[in-house]
């Protein structure tokens, strides 16, 4: 295991949490809401994944009942996924702030859907996005 790889379920974990969250915001149309989970997208892109508020909790919590991972990843696809996630988040608030709320639901149920995509099914829109674009720019 490369010392920087991790665990893949972590991820998938945060991923859990964010669906959850953004569901919220949807039934609830809580821009405080989606602020804090924006936050949680900032810290995910800026620092990685493994050190966000989900990433601690899955290390703190959830890993521990866990036996070790059958799988580990790079951190970097996550990373930038967070990054996307951030982007729809950031959105979705200037729409609310804006006072177009069709703005601010839609730009949440598109990284709703990523999230539960990821959390559902381990496919991480994100990532792919990643992958594609480092397969394009070389």
């Amino acid at each position: 295991m490369s010392p920087h790889a991790i665990d893949a379920r972590g991820p998938r974990f945060g991923a859990s949490l964010t669906s959850v969250v953004l569901a919220a915001v949807l039934v609830t149309g809580s821009a405080w809401l989606l602020a804090v989970q924006a936050l949680v997208f900032a810290v995910g892109a800026a620092a990685g994944v493994q050190k966000s508020p989900y990433g601690l909790l899955y290390r703190v919590a959830v890993r521990p009942q866990l036996g070790p991972p059958a799988e580990t990843e790079d951190p970097a696809p996550p990373r930038f996924a967070q990054a996307v996630g951030l982007a729809f988040a950031v959105v979705g608030l200037a729409g609310h702030a804006a006072g177009l709320a069709w703005l601010g639901l839609a730009a949440t149920a598109c990284a709703l859907a990523a999230a539960f995509l990821n959390a559902a099914f381990g496919y991480c829109l994100g990532c792919e996005m990643y992958l594609l674009l480092r397969r394009t720019t070389g």
